[in-house]
């Protein structure tokens, strides 16, 4: 997979506010700039040009020229097929055809071409369509390959999925700010409760 440091993104807390969220793959932060359904509180990409920026700020780092719309859509709708792809992964489900196919069909194009540079990698000729193939590409490995790493956050109300790539491998929320704040506060509400009283016996004659 892409080379990748531990980086947060902030999203919107459909709750309110916003929380910082590593999804661990490129694939994966693409995919939650929004979307149909519950993920629009998330979107980002409203324009061609919010699509360049969010590229040269992505772990691609790639600037490309303003996409046209057709090709901008067509990126937008790559986004709902790699969480269908990424969610069946990480709970043992079968991918929808649909989303296999499309993924399938931008893995199938050219993609981001490196060069090396004066010591740095440089792409040759990029694009927002290749990019979007780089990024069908690292999809397939990352649901192929990801060892059990590739989890749904554990509390019950939460569809994110991400890669865990802590050393360890036992993280279980999408974010601790969020679902991890709120498990603990939970837990220590219900350790604050005491214990109710005992149901009275027979009354004594």
């Amino acid at each position: 997979m892409l080379g990748r440091q531990e980086r947060e993104r902030w999203l919107v807390d459909p709750r309110g506010g916003r929380f910082a969220f590593d999804s661990g793959s490129v694939a994966l932060d693409l995919a939650y700039t929004g979307g149909p359904g519950r993920y629009a509180v998330f979107e980002v990409l409203h324009s061609p040009v919010d699509l360049v920026h969010w590229l040269a700020d992505s772990d691609l780092g790639v600037t490309v020229p303003t996409p046209d719309s057709a090709t901008f859509d067509r990126i937008r709708d790559l986004r709902p097929a790699i969480l269908g792809l990424a969610t069946s992964a990480a709970t043992g489900g079968v991918p929808p055809d649909d989303d296999v196919r499309i993924v399938n069909d931008w893995a199938a194009r050219p993609a981001l071409v490196p060069q090396l540079v004066d010591g740095a990698v440089h792409w040759a000729a990029p694009s927002a369509a290749a990019a979007a193939a780089t990024v069908a590409r690292e999809t397939i490995t990352l649901v192929t390959t990801a060892d059990g790493r590739l989890r749904r956050c554990a509390a019950d109300d939460c569809p994110l999925v991400f890669h865990d790539r802590s050393r360890a491998g036992v993280r279980r929320w999408c974010s601790m700010q969020r679902c991890g704040n709120r498990h603990k506060v939970r837990r220590h509400r219900a350790r604050s409760v005491p214990p109710a009283p005992d149901a009275p016996g027979p009354a004594a004659r």
